[in-house]
């Protein structure tokens, strides 16, 4: 123990091995919905198939990738499959632009690996600064609009389909409302809500659980035929396509991905970093180049064994309540992920939809609340920024909610003559999507 303690800093940061633990387990409480969650949303593009590698592979790559930030950043952060980024791979990446889920993963890969060479280069300040503050939180509202679409979708309350990045809405679906599964989302819906108001820890978890047992009490669903099994990848390991990115509208799903987990990995833990009291007096986050480097690891990672983009979970500001100041809170967590997730195939499988969409609604909620960081009151900053979240829902695509922001920032702010206040490398960015576009568009 005294080794722990000394290489944890223990004293420094006024903790001890049994708060480190406890915050450990309420972190991996509050984000073990991914477990189900996110093996839910990947096997849509991948095949019902690779819905037990997908469990494996979600456990794998957010236990070792938060063991290491507990380890060589030394940060009570955990990571996982990012959702929203999951959300984009298999509805707007695979069954909207139409390509294969191993050109997908290609992409994550290669995402991962210019995220790598950026957290560890001068060239990350260069982006950071580029983007306004008020396009990299309307990227995070969009997202949550399209993780409750997906979630609203995926009970049928509404009929909704994607073909080449064009939503297409048929209404709202009352016969599924009142139907058994119907009934059940909105109790699941409700009651995790009533959860998170009185602060519950665990809240999205017991909802999908609870739910769950429900659905398979009133016949709703199947019961499981067993709840743990023998882990395994092979559907998805090292199942990378390179070679399909090697065309023009490949960049701009590179893009995307890039741009959302590079900016949510930053306000996260930028986020967590105050919670636990990291920030300098001039707001910097020591030790950053080491957490965004786990970070870019993790989707590297991620993209080998098979999952999108793996990402630092503002769930870690749930152990941060509890006293976890230390690697040895993500430590905690990393080893429960191994310990529990790789073995759980069969249960997680015989959730239902019913059960995991409330959680897609809900943390679409927490995602929304990022739209109060844009100032409504200059119209340069809150039309692009509405033009961001309402395209990324309304046309299932990120990367199109992202490319109209930038070049409306842009277009706006030069003709109210305010162009200097763009940074150069936002005009490049505009210049490119716009050819982006015209090449989808059949311009060229």
């Amino acid at each position: 123990m005294g080794w722990f303690e000394e290489y944890f800093e223990f004293e420094r940061y006024g903790t001890n091995m049994r708060t480190e633990i406890l915050a450990g387990i309420t972190t991996f409480m509050t984000m073990a919905y991914i477990l189900f969650v996110n093996p839910s949303i990947l096997s849509v593009a991948m095949g019902k198939g690779a819905f037990n590698t997908l469990v494996a592979v979600t456990a794998l790559s957010a236990g070792i990738t938060t063991i290491i930030m507990g380890i060589y950043a030394k940060k009570p952060f955990a990571l996982a499959p990012g959702m929203g980024l999951n959300g984009y791979f298999t509805y707007s990446v695979v069954l909207g632009m139409g390509y294969s889920w191993q050109v997908a993963l290609a992409a994550v890969f290669v995402e991962g690996l210019i995220f790598i060479v950026l957290s560890v280069t001068k060239v990350r300040s260069a982006v950071i600064n580029a983007i306004p503050m008020s396009q990299k939180y309307a990227v995070g509202a969009g997202i949550g609009l399209f993780l409750t679409f997906i979630g609203l979708n995926d009970v049928s309350f509404i009929t909704a389909t994607a073909k080449s990045g064009v939503l297409q809405f048929t209404g709202l679906n009352y016969s599924a409302m009142v139907s058994k599964a119907g009934l059940l989302f909105l109790f699941g819906l409700f009651l995790a809500a009533i959860l998170i108001a009185y602060r519950m820890k665990g809240a999205l978890l017991i909802s999908i659980l609870t739910t769950a047992t429900l659905g398979w009490l009133t016949g709703a669903a199947p019961w499981p035929h067993h709840f743990f099994s023998m882990p395994t990848v092979s559907y998805t390991f090292l199942k990378l396509d390179l070679k399909g990115l090697l065309n023009v509208g490949a960049l701009g799903v590179i893009f995307a991905f890039l741009m959302v987990d590079f900016f949510d990995t930053i306000g996260t833990v930028t986020g967590l970093s105050a919670k636990a009291g990291y920030l300098t007096k001039e707001g910097k986050i020591p030790d950053s180049e080491k957490i965004l480097l786990t970070d870019a690891i993790g989707t590297t990672l991620g993209a080998l064994l098979g999952t999108s983009t793996v990402t630092t979970y503002i769930e870690s500001a749930s152990g941060i309540e509890e006293g976890g100041r230390t690697g040895m809170t993500a430590l905690v967590v990393g080893l429960l992920f191994l310990a529990i997730g790789l073995f759980i195939a069969p249960l997680a499988g015989a959730i239902p939809a019913f059960a995991t969409a409330p959680a897609l609604v809900i943390v679409g909620y927490y995602m929304m609340s990022t739209i109060k960081q844009v100032d409504f009151s200059d119209p340069a900053d809150a039309i692009p920024a509405f033009l961001v979240i309402m395209a990324i829902p309304f046309t299932y695509s990120i990367s199109v909610g992202i490319g109209l922001g930038f070049i409306s920032y842009t277009i706006i702010k030069a003709f109210r003559g305010k162009w200097k206040e763009v940074h150069p490398l936002m005009w490049v960015l505009a210049i490119i999507f716009a050819a982006y576009f015209a090449y989808l568009g059949g311009a060229f």
